[in-house]
Order: C-alpha cells, then structure tokens, then sequence
C-alpha cells in the first residue's frame, strides 16, 4: 500500500476516463505523453494534466528515455495494481496498491535503451 496516495483523491481521479485510459495504456508498456494522448483518444494538454495528477498520487511513474541521437524523453508507467473500498459494519476502508521498480530494474532498462 501506498501511504502517500490519499484514498479520496484516488478515487476521484480514477473517476476520470481520461486518467483511467491513461493507466490502462500505460499498465502495458512504457508510454510518452505524445504516445498516451493517441492511445487515449486525448489533447497532449489533457494527457500532460492527467499524468501530473497520477504522478503526485504515485499511480505513475515517470523515466527517461535516452534514444541512440542523444536526445531524451519522459516516458510513464503505471504504478497502480489495485485500488479496494470495502464497507463493513458501516464504515469504508480503503485500500490503494502501487508496485515501484526498483533502482537495479530500472538501471537494466535505462542501460537497455541506449
């Protein structure tokens, strides 16, 4: 569980189509913003405020990507693995799972792409 997400904002950007595209398309692979905004059908202005919100909730992670030219770009993955709201005896609990590569995972990929 991830103890910086806020189960309520959570909830409220998983409201959004555009957000939950966004992690669909990004739960398969790596994904630019130009890249999400095709995939989901949306504004690259829409995609970039999205991904701001999924990134300060941790549902999205962002890396860098180094092309062979030199040149670089952001590319997002999502985080999220599993969003739970259970009601028992008139209470909601909430739970908000997130997966984090880790440092060694993500300097496999980063060597990789170069």
């Amino acid at each position: 569980m991830s103890e910086d997400s806020d189960p309520t904002a959570v909830l409220s950007v998983l409201d959004d189509e555009h957000a939950r595209a966004i992690l669909a398309a990004a739960s398969k692979e790596p994904m630019s913003a130009s890249q999400l905004s095709e995939a989901c059908d949306a504004s690259t202005a829409t995609v970039y405020r999205r991904i701001d919100e999924l990134t300060d909730l941790g549902l999205l992670e962002e890396s860098i990507n180094v092309r062979p030219d030199g040149n670089h770009h952001s590319v997002y993955r999502a985080t999220l693995t599993r969003f739970s709201i259970e009601l028992e005896d008139g209470e909601f609990t909430t739970e908000v799972e997130v997966e984090s590569e880790d440092v060694a995972d993500r300097f496999t990929r980063m060597w990789e792409g170069l």
